[in-house]
């Protein structure tokens, strides 16, 4: 047989015992059925969602809600906020350092805002069919039972709160199957020289001469070495590797998501909201549990009533497809100071705020001045 794959190539012929390649993913209909995850139709792109069963989420209490306590708005002091101003100067490099060290004071007026943040952390399941070469492992298959419901795998419960994907093989979902993509040869005939280990001289085109003189690349033939397969005729299957059969099994992926909602009251039209998406506040409330419940009788209505909006969309959204494992809400003062000051008869004015007292300014005397 060698002898006469050998002939063949080197004849310009082909073995048309290796066949062409497959389709790289089964066709529908090529994997087994498997109870409990009828959402497969054998291609690799599906990737069925499983709702978790009723009984796995929580259900909400009628009428219930959660009081707050009362909290004390805080304030900076001018040493603070002068500092605060100095090195957002300092960061600037068009600005002088010059009117912050001088400036005069004329008020310091804090401002309570409130950030409204809740947390779901939920639990979702999806799966879908994966291969691998088959060299002989163990194969749990249907043989050793049925296969258990998404929801009834067990799975390690990652930090709350904390994003991160798992993933498992469906126990006895596994069977072999002869290679789809080299149906089972293990090889594949090379699509670059169409199986025959040689190709057409690009140089001289075929015919072996250029300029009335034996092709140099060549060496005369009209033909040269595949690179593709190597002068083969044919390659390795790259899904298989050669093997001839593929283990074929359900893989069963969990994503575990913290979903975040936040809100804070647009009520200063000088000062850009967005900028308190990058500073921390002081949590003075958290409530935390499977499910919490809308606040009720805290100063700030406008915060009542988003908690009371969000959590029902968030009830809506994730229980449909997802298991929620637990909720928390937070309420934070963050700090907001508008600080009033004069320098060299003009009047001028900057915000401190968020714990870690950034500044933000519309307008700063004496830009573009070197210290």
């Amino acid at each position: 047989m060698l002898a006469l794959h050998l002939l063949l190539v080197f004849s310009g012929a082909f073995d048309p015992n290796i066949p062409e390649e497959g389709p790289s993913a089964p066709p529908p209909g090529w994997l087994d059925v498997i109870h409990g995850y009828q959402g497969h139709k054998g291609g690799e792109d599906e990737n069925p969602l499983y709702p978790p069963p009723p009984a796995y989420n929580p259900q909400p209490e009628l009428n219930r809600n959660t009081s707050v306590p009362d909290v004390r708005v805080p304030s900076v002091s001018e040493d603070v906020a002068r500092d605060a101003l100095l090195k957002f100067v300092e960061s600037k490099w068009k600005y002088s350092s010059k009117p912050a060290r001088n400036l005069t004071f004329k008020e310091l007026k804090p401002i309570t805002v409130y950030r409204y943040r809740l947390e779901t952390f939920t639990e979702t399941r999806t799966s879908a069919w994966q291969l691998e070469p088959y060299n002989g492992q163990a194969v749990d298959g249907p043989q050793y039972g049925a296969s258990p419901p998404p929801w009834d795998i067990p799975m390690p419960l990652p930090q709350r709160y904390t994003d991160m994907v798992g993933k498992v093989r469906v126990p006895h979902s596994s069977f072999i199957k002869m290679c789809h993509k080299c149906h089972g040869c293990g090889r594949t005939r090379c699509s670059g020289c169409f199986g025959r280990g040689q190709k057409r001289c690009p140089f001289c085109h075929g015919h072996g001469r250029s300029r009335n003189k034996s092709c140099t690349s060549c060496h005369g033939r009209g033909r040269k070495r595949c690179l593709h397969c190597q002068g083969h005729g044919h390659k390795t299957c790259s899904v298989c590797h050669g093997s001839q059969n593929l283990l074929h099994f359900i893989q069963l992926t969990v994503t575990w998501k913290n979903n975040v909602s936040n809100f804070i009251p647009d009520r200063q039209p000088d000062f850009p909201d967005k900028n308190f998406e990058q500073v921390s506040g002081d949590p003075f409330f958290i409530d935390e549990n499977l499910l919490v419940y809308p606040i009720q009788g805290f100063p700030d209505q406008e915060i009542c009533d988003v908690s009371t909006k969000l959590i029902n969309e968030h009830l809506h959204r994730f229980t449909s497809t997802s298991r929620i494992l637990q909720q928390r809400q937070t309420i934070e003062l963050v700090h907001l100071t508008h600080a009033y000051y004069s320098y060299n008869g003009k009047d001028y004015s900057f915000f401190v705020y968020g714990t870690e007292n950034k500044v933000f300014t519309p307008k700063y005397p004496s830009a573009c001045t070197i210290l």
